[in-house]
């Protein structure tokens, strides 16, 4: 069902008539949904109900491509299948995660879509979260489906309310003037946010979420910022003598994932610098990453569920997300347009998010443009 979500209950109402849902005679019928799973918390659960009235849970596939994409899958085998991340992968070694999803394109013929979902809605309680889940998640007992969706259910169970107050909207200029867009909408197309998981891995770790269409880079990137060393021992006349090091997940364009380490400058005093450790899909030679779609439309075929949303994570993820829409409905935005577009987004992000955030967002050059 690639259609409006209007259209989601009277396709399946439908389907039930003309017993196309029926699994008879060793037969099997399985239908994918696309995003968005309602528009809020009430609507995600009566758009579960609903699809339930007619079809049995593991017939539904609530598919989310951005889960089908290879770098996101080794999030799990990074983590799981090496002994060097899992011991510091908490609390007491990473200071906060980023997880980046601007994009340079408008809205093109999905305005209309856009005008009644919004960046929020769009991209943070779906793709963004569901990254989150897999970040957060503590180890499943196997690689079955249950066991990896019960514990990203887990994390989102563990969110604490998101405050307002850690929460960034912003509008671009021109967005007001595209066809289907109301003149004086306040729809967001930009959102940053701060976020926390209550659990014993997590507590007190900030999670940074930052998506926006018309911005000035089309990439999406997961940054694990570690902490520093709790002093230097090298010279002081470094510019960064106490530098964190990271892990990014680079999810598109490209696909890899580099590990930034400090090493010793060549000479004959200790001089250090960030080095990039880099692995790339090219080592796997002449096969290319798969796409999202391609990989999670055979796994429906074959039966496997692992990387869809059951009913009661897309509802966690909405109890989440819910307090923002809450507050936003009795606070409309009265600086919308707030950014440029080709710009990095509202000005006010920067005061929102980490201290050194803007090193992987705004690229090399850190700075703004």
């Amino acid at each position: 069902m690639a259609t409006p979500p209007s259209a989601f209950r009277p396709i399946a109402c439908q389907l039930g008539r003309s017993r196309l849902a029926c699994e008879e005679n060793g037969s099997w019928r399985r239908i994918i949904i696309e995003k968005p799973f309602g528009t809020d918390l009430a609507s995600a659960r009566k758009l579960n109900n609903d699809l339930l009235d007619v079809f049995d849970e593991n017939q539904l596939y609530r598919i989310d491509h951005y889960l089908g994409k290879e770098t996101v899958q080794n999030i799990l085998v990074l983590r799981f299948a090496n002994g060097l991340f899992e011991p510091i992968w908490n609390r007491n070694f990473i200071d906060h995660v980023q997880i980046d999803v601007p994009e340079k394109l408008a809205l093109g013929a999905r305005a209309g879509f856009y005008e009644q979902t919004g960046a929020y809605r769009d991209m943070v309680v779906t793709h963004l979260f569901q990254i989150l889940g897999f970040m957060g998640m503590e180890a499943p007992t196997s690689l079955e489906p249950k066991p990896i969706s019960e514990e990203k259910n887990k994390v989102f169970r563990s969110m604490l309310p998101i405050k307002p107050a850690d929460v960034v909207r912003g509008q671009y200029t021109g967005y007001r003037s595209e066809e289907g867009v109301y003149r004086d909408s306040d729809t967001e197309t930009f959102i940053a946010l701060k976020c926390f998981i209550d659990n014993w891995r997590w507590a007190g770790v900030p999670f940074y979420l930052r998506s926006g269409k018309r911005l000035a880079r089309r990439t999406t990137k997961i940054v694990v910022r570690f902490k520093t060393p709790p002093l230097s021992i090298f010279g002081s006349g470094e510019k960064d003598p106490v530098a964190p090091n990271y892990l990014i997940f680079h999810i598109q364009p490209e696909e890899g994932i580099t590990f930034q380490v400090r090493a010793k400058v060549p000479g004959p005093t200790i001089t250090t610098q960030p080095v990039h450790l880099d692995f790339d899909y090219s080592q796997f030679g002449e096969r290319p990453p798969t796409t999202g779609y391609e990989k999670l439309l055979y796994d429906c075929m074959v039966g496997d569920s692992t990387l869809f949303h059951r009913s009661d994570m897309v509802e966690a993820a909405w109890e989440a997300a819910q307090p923002i829409l809450d507050a936003w409905g009795s606070n409309p935005p009265d600086d919308f347009p707030n950014y440029a577009a080709g710009t990095w987004g509202p000005a006010a992000a920067d005061e929102l998010l980490a201290r050194d955030y803007h090193k992987w967002w705004y690229g090399p050059e850190n700075k703004r443009r």
